[in-house]
């Protein structure tokens, strides 16, 4: 059983992607796919005193196109506070600063934020994404950029030649795959289908009452080796989809 998963880009990304990517042999990064404006792609919610608080990498609408890997930040000085970067960074030391462990995982945030001026949005979430799946323990999945592979067709046409291409036989979706994929075409194929169900697991939070759909940072602050366990609370696992053939469709 060979399993592909993926999913696009996005800055300060959840819990649910990083179950998504335990859960395959090889994962999708979809840096080419089209742009949301509205969605989750550029932005998401951080725990403060006062409850969530949205935090959006701005675009810059003048130069950025309609695919992912087209769409540009707006520019700044890395020396003024007031450069969403610095103002991002300061928000995220100002509400987790005395969080159990902070201290373990500042100084690769600093390095993103205050060390660099990110061009594209593409290229920030990839940073983010790599960092995070090091310290979950996700690093033996085979990670591909469809930026970096010839890829064809769109929504499950898309999925379907990713399995095709990268010798898959089973592939998971997100939960919201039900509204597009049709399972015909994937039977025809031999590959079976998984629709992720994420179950949002409860945590300590620096902050009362807890509150889900976080990004994955505000995990790691306050559990720190624990969130790789956390993330897969209540969950199918990797071990599960190998070994229950009715999970699959």
């Amino acid at each position: 059983m060979r399993i592909v998963s993926g999913h696009q880009p996005v800055y300060l990304p959840w819990l649910g992607l990083f179950h998504k990517l335990s859960l395959c042999n090889t994962f999708v990064y979809m840096d080419t796919v089209q742009y949301l404006k509205g969605d989750w792609n550029n932005r998401n919610k951080i725990r403060t005193p006062h409850g969530d608080l949205l935090l959006t990498a701005p675009v810059d609408k003048k130069r950025s196109g309609v695919m992912l890997d087209e769409i540009y930040l707006k520019p700044g000085n890395l020396d003024s506070n007031e450069f969403w970067q610095n103002e991002h960074f300061i928000t995220i030391e100002n509400n987790y600063k005395n969080t159990p462990f902070f201290s373990r995982y500042i100084d690769d945030l600093h390095m993103i934020y205050k060390k660099r001026s990110w061009e594209r949005l593409v290229d920030i979430c990839w940073a983010q994404f790599e960092l995070v799946r090091s310290y979950l323990g996700l690093s033996d999945k085979k990670v591909v950029r469809m930026s970096e592979f010839e890829f064809s067709g769109a929504k499950d046409d898309l999925v379907l030649d990713h399995c095709i291409k990268l010798n898959g036989d089973h592939v998971v979706f997100g939960a919201h795959g039900k509204d597009y994929v049709n399972l015909d075409k994937f039977r025809s194929a031999g590959i079976g289908v998984y629709f992720q169900d994420y179950k949002h697991p409860c945590y300590t939070q620096k902050y009362k009452p807890f509150k889900p759909y976080m990004t994955v940072w505000d995990l790691l602050f306050n559990h720190g080796d624990y969130s790789a366990e956390i993330i897969q609370r209540g969950n199918v696992s990797f071990n599960d989809l190998w070994s229950t053939k009715d999970l699959w469709q």
